[in-house]
Parts: C-alpha cells; structure tokens; sequence
C-alpha cells in the first residue's frame, strides 16, 4: 500500500495532523477485511486487509538538532556536509524501506522539505508497485514562529524550575490559543527548535509542486480547517490509496526485465541459435562452395517457432569455419543487450534465428 508523506513549515501542527490521519486511517482499516485467502476458516474474523505504520524522528529518536546548521553549534566544513542531518535522513529511509510494500500504509511524518528527499520516497514506492501522495500541512509563517516561541518558553521556564498554577494556566491558555478550530495539539510533547535553526528551516522549505509527479496526488490542509473539511480531505485520501481512484502503479519500466524465451536466459539463447544456424551450414554445404541451405526454424532441442525454413544463400565459394565464426561473433556483439528487438516481440529463439539468417545472407552478398 501507499506511502503518504506529511510534509510542511517547522512547528505547523504536522505532528496534529498525521496522528489525526492515523487514527482514521486505522478506524477505516479495521472495516476492510482481506479476502484474499478463501481458504481461511470462516467461524473467525477475517484479518485487516492493510497494515499501519507511523514513522517520525520521534519514533526513530531523532532530535531537532540535528537540523541546525547555525556557525555557533557547528564548524564551516560540518555545516556545509551536513553529515548529521544526512545521517537522520538514512535513518528514516531504512525504517520506511522495511515496511513498505503493497499490503501496508505508511504515514511519515517530519519536515520533507527537501523536493530531492520527497523524489527519492517516490522514488521507493514506485519501485514496490505502490502509490504515494503528500498531505502538505499549510500554515502561516508568523502563526508557526509563535508556537515554537511558546515551546522555547516552557522549556525555558522547566529548566528554571518555576512551576506552579500560574504557569500551568499560561500554558493551558498558549494551548488554547495555538490549536486550530477542531485541531487537538499536545504542545508538551514536541520539543523546540532553537530559534536560528527555525529560520533556517523555513528558509530551505520547498513547497511541494502538485505539477511534478513525487508531490502529486498533493492534498492541503489548513491550521484552520475544522473536523469536517479534516474529514473530507482524508476521506480523498483513502480514495486515491485504497478507494476505486487508485491508480495502478507500474516500475520504472527501465528496471523491469524483459520478457526472455522461456528455454533459458538470452544470451544462452542468442549463443546456442548462432551456434546451431553456423553447425548446419558446415554439415550441409556443397563440398564446391554456392548454393542454397534450406535450415528450419526450430532447432534440434526443439527451442525456437515452426513454421517455413529459412533460406542461407551461400557464396561462389565454400565458406569455412572461421568465417562463419567471425560472423556469428558480429551477430552476438551487435545484439547482446536485445537492443531494437522489442517491437518484434518475445525475444525467442525462432527470432533470433531469422535475424542470424538475415544477417548472413547480408554478409554473403557482401563478400560476394
């Protein structure tokens, strides 16, 4: 199943919204049962159709630190290799390339923000044949810069040791104030990022362009929007990653194998035709040289296509082996990666014959 990828500015209420999209994506799961066995016992509930998962650098222990490229927490050569925040990024590849196939939704949540990191996602899904959107979580840049104030303050104050009911209500009332219409967040639970790496952050975001195919289908939500536009743009979700507007993805077709006779692997194939076509001529040519060699299409293993014999119209004079050798080098050389023989077909051997017979008749004519 499909990889959807939460992506938006430091501190938005992404963390809000993707643990909402978990919890429905979990209910509407739970109401879609597999099938696919007929032979499981029908007197138990059949099992979820799709497995969850929720991967975030908080599940994978990574800290917002290793975000900050500012001169006083890092050297010049450190910050322009940016080693830690690399590292994070591997980090959270491995764990969505161990659970992603076609039988799971994986919900990742975090920033997203580089367009070569949302590519190189895309990337993965499209190579296990599943589909991925990004839910892009919009807010604005003054309202994000202030609940990340307000959690440098309580960790501030925690440092500090001032607790009490005072500050219980301040955080209870900044709670309040930071929560989106129908949005529930847990501020105590997201640490901050320290000013200067906030900054920076928003400055590198690259918004997701829905014109380019690793940010589309893109889905947006809004700090404002309440429970039932939150509903609705979930509900368009599930239909693009498990409703009937899932479209069918297919593998980069330059990594698909082609479709070889089924008697072998082709080079095999392409060198055990040539071999043959070159051992029946030296059996069957006239001991003067010229002539006509009638060859079938089929060779004595049986591998190849029936049907009308070939036709090798040989030189004035008798053709040797290194000769023929040479020429079915040539052959082999030219086409050894199957190259221009895809619109013919499966590459077999009856074909591989008929173009070996051709290509001799070529060169006969030449020498001729």
């Amino acid at each position: 199943m499909p990889l959807i990828i939460i992506t938006g500015l430091p501190t938005s209420g992404k963390t809000s919204r993707a643990k909402q999209l978990h919890t429905y994506l979990s209910k509407r799961i739970s109401t879609v049962p597999d099938t696919s066995s007929p032979g499981a016992p029908a007197v138990s509930a059949p099992p979820p159709k799709y497995r969850l998962h929720f991967i975030s650098d908080t599940t994978q222990s990574i800290s917002r630190a290793v975000y900050d490229l500012s001169p006083s927490q890092l050297p010049a050569h450190v910050r322009s290799a940016n080693a830690s925040e690399k590292d994070a990024r591997a980090a959270v590849y491995a764990a969505v390339k161990r659970v992603l196939s076609p039988r799971d939704i994986v919900v990742l949540d975090g920033l997203n923000y580089i367009k070569g990191w949302r590519y190189q996602l895309f990337c993965e899904a499209k190579n296990v044949s599943t589909p991925s959107c990004v839910l892009q979580v919009g807010c604005a840049v003054d309202r994000a810069r202030a609940v990340n104030e307000a959690r440098l303050e309580r960790r501030q104050r925690r440092r500090e040791g001032q607790g009490g009911q005072q500050n219980g209500n301040e955080d209870a009332a900044e709670k309040r104030r930071s929560e989106g219409a129908g949005q529930e967040q847990n501020e105590e639970d997201e640490e901050p990022y320290e000013p200067s790496n906030w900054e920076n952050l928003v400055f590198r975001y690259e918004e997701p362009n829905p014109m380019t195919r690793w940010d589309s289908p893109l889905f947006t939500l809004v700090w404002e929007d309440d429970e039932a536009q939150t509903r609705q743009v979930f509900d368009k979700i599930w239909d693009a990653i498990a409703g009937e507007g899932r479209k069918v993805v297919k593998p980069n077709q330059s990594t698909v194998q082609r479709d070889k006779d089924p008697g072998g692997d082709y080079l095999y194939v392409l060198e055990r035709e040539t071999q043959d076509i070159v051992k029946k001529i030296l059996e069957r040519q006239p001991d003067e040289g010229g002539g006509v060699i009638a060859l079938p299409r089929v060779n004595n293993a049986g591998a190849g296509e029936a049907g009308e014999e070939l036709v090798v119209e040989l030189p004035g004079k008798k053709v040797g082996l290194p000769q023929l050798q040479r020429y079915r080098r040539a052959f082999v050389a030219l086409n050894r990666g199957g190259i221009g023989l895809e619109a013919v077909g499966k590459l077999a051997g009856g074909r591989l014959r008929e173009s070996f017979v051709g290509y001799l008749n070529d060169a006969f004519e030449k020498d001729g």
